[in-house]
């Protein structure tokens, strides 16, 4: 029970002072680098900055107490940031206070999701989830992202709500009005940050390439229309209450589904790729209550929606961090950080959170694994291509709906096509092999077939179509199926192998199984595949089956049979080696 509900007791009682020390300094890293972050963040959430700091306050505390992970560093995120504007945007005017009520109530919303998973033990789920969708999403995501900013470094401003086509086309339209100055400011910025990270990579190249921005406006002047962000206001998260109306809750249930679903995936990914590293194990339940219980005390906080970071989380791994409480240590460092350098904010230009949020956009683009897809998979390069387009053309959390269904068809489209291998014998060394690989002999009394994955309603008919197939040799009326690969028969599998057997002994033969997993026969049987098959039909070892079937076998068509594949076959042949 604590182990559930109290999870950071089994690291906190194990803390050494060198793990302190660790997570002391990895906690500083990480809030010099979630400051930056989390204002440009803010600003693609349509939300004042300020509460993009609050959210890497808030949020990252509570997941690390409630999760799993001892690495994740949880907080706001590009894509969560993304689809919250997209879908508060239709109804409040961003920055407004509207806006932000709708915000929290969205992030309330999202977290009862998240938690309920978690209650419900449904962390498997995420299993059945493509990484692929994920990878298409953020990379339509950071399109979209750039799209936004263009106005902001442009000074060329369209209308709120246009779609991405329609942004584009204005911004084509009304190229000769760019303002040169706020130009300077965001490229300038974003030529800084590039730089700053490939000559000086461990220093935070976003913050210094903001004050970069700050001074090249300061020198070019106030009266060439270079908006200013204004002063962050500098204190602790304050409370907040979401709204509670019932129009609202209704509103916003099926966007707050989808920031919920995206939300974990993302946490329970980044959770498992560091864990591979650090040798951790992650419970994807406990990281769904992690993550629901953080959005729900964040939206009484000042806090938007968040999940994990994969950027932030990875720093803190490299800076060598023991526990959660390295995000605890973060969360302090970064608000004492803002206590002092709040009132400096009001002198970044928009231009510069512009160029900044636009190397942000280009780093979400997973160059590597999208190349590699689209020259590997073609199942996997249909969802990524398919997740990326509605991304761009549709919806938001349509297209998160839409990517994990097409997941989803995908792997039952796998598990309906079972792979179904005609198995022949290495005489030399009495070994069933794959038949068409690697050639060896094979009896044309009985067919060996082996059956990888599982015989359930949704793959009963491909396995139903290619048994039969196989069968289709007027000799073959004995079937040996190797069942060492199958995990699970259902009803309908077990209903199939009772009408193949059927079949078989129509014809004088007989349906018979080897290898097959304890759990999974006594399922099957439970299921009625015994009496309707004897239980001498099943065998634990080839040795053991072979024995019992062969004496069944026509002897007449052995004495003509040149094959000799089993060692009793020896009696028809005294030249035979057994």
């Amino acid at each position: 029970m604590h182990n559930r509900f109290l999870p950071f007791l089994a690291w906190f009682r194990c803390l050494t002072i060198s793990d302190v020390k660790a997570d002391f300094f990895a906690g500083l890293t990480g809030a010099v680098i979630v400051l930056p972050q989390g204002v440009a963040f803010a600003t693609i959430a349509g939300m004042p900055p300020q509460y993009g700091l609050y959210t890497a306050m808030v949020t990252p505390i509570i997941a690390a107490l409630f999760g799993s992970s001892r690495h994740l560093i949880s907080g706001p995120t590009t894509a969560i940031s993304i689809v919250v504007f997209s879908a508060i945007s239709g109804y409040a005017e961003p920055g407004s206070e509207q806006f932000v009520s709708m915000a929290l109530t969205l992030t309330l919303l999202a977290g009862v999701y998240q938690l309920g998973f978690g209650l419900a033990r449904l962390g498997k789920l995420v299993d059945f989830v493509s990484h692929t969708v994920v990878i298409g999403f953020t990379a339509g995501a950071a399109i979209l992202i750039a799209t936004s900013q263009l106005p902001h470094i442009t000074g060329v401003f369209t209308e709120k709500g246009l779609s991405f086509f329609a942004s584009w086309q204005h911004i084509f339209l009304d190229i000769d009005q760019i303002n040169f100055a706020v130009f300077t400011v965001g490229v300038g910025t974003l030529i800084v940050a590039i730089l700053a990270k490939k000559f000086f990579p461990k220093i935070p190249n976003l913050l210094i390439a903001m004050a970069v921005g700050s001074f090249i406006a300061l020198a070019i002047g106030n009266d060439s229309g270079i908006a200013l962000v204004g002063e962050i206001p500098a204190g602790i998260p304050p409370l907040s209450m979401p709204d509670f109306s019932l129009s609202t809750l209704q509103m916003l249930a099926p966007e707050a589904f989808a920031i919920a679903l995206l939300g974990l995936i993302e946490a329970v990914s980044i959770s498992r790729a560091i864990a591979i590293k650090s040798q951790q194990r992650i419970y994807p339940n406990q990281e769904f209550l992690g993550q629901g219980l953080s959005n729900m005390v964040g939206s009484f906080f000042s806090c938007y929606a968040g999940s994990g970071s994969f950027t932030r989380s990875g720093v803190n791994y490299s800076a060598g961090a023991k526990s959660g409480l390295s995000a605890i240590f973060a969360a302090i460092f970064l608000l004492i950080i803002v206590l002092l350098v709040a009132p400096l904010t009001a002198y970044l230009p928009v231009a510069a959170m512009g160029g900044v949020i636009l190397l942000v956009a280009y780093n979400l683009v997973d160059f590597v694994h999208i190349k590699k897809i689209l020259k590997t998979s073609r199942s996997e390069s249909s969802v990524l291509l398919i997740t990326f387009f509605s991304t761009l053309f549709l919806e938001l959390e349509f297209a998160i709906y839409l990517g994990v269904m097409m997941s989803l068809i995908l792997f039952l489209a796998k598990t309906s096509t079972p792979e179904i291998t005609e198995m022949s014998l290495n005489v030399k060394q009495h070994r069933f092999i794959e038949a068409k690989k690697e050639g060896g002999q094979q009896c044309p009394q009985l067919k060996v077939l082996r059956v990888d994955m599982s015989i359930y309603f949704g793959s009963v008919n491909h396995i139903q179509n290619r048994i039969e197939n196989v069968l289709a040799d007027p000799g073959g009326n004995r079937v040996l199926i190797i069942c060492g690969g199958i995990n699970f028969i259902d009803l309908s599998g077990t209903d199939l192998l009772i009408g193949l057997d059927r079949k078989l002994k129509a014809k004088g033969g007989g349906l018979y199984f080897f290898a097959m997993k304890p759990n999974v026969k006594e399922r099957a049987f439970k299921l009625g595949l015994t009496p309707a098959l004897r239980e001498n039909q099943f065998f634990e070892s080839k040795k053991a089956a072979i024995e019992s079937i062969f004496p069944h076998l026509n002897q007449s068509i052995c004495e003509q049979c040149e094959q000799h594949v089993f060692k009793e076959c020896v009696k028809f042949d005294v030249k035979h080696i057994a």
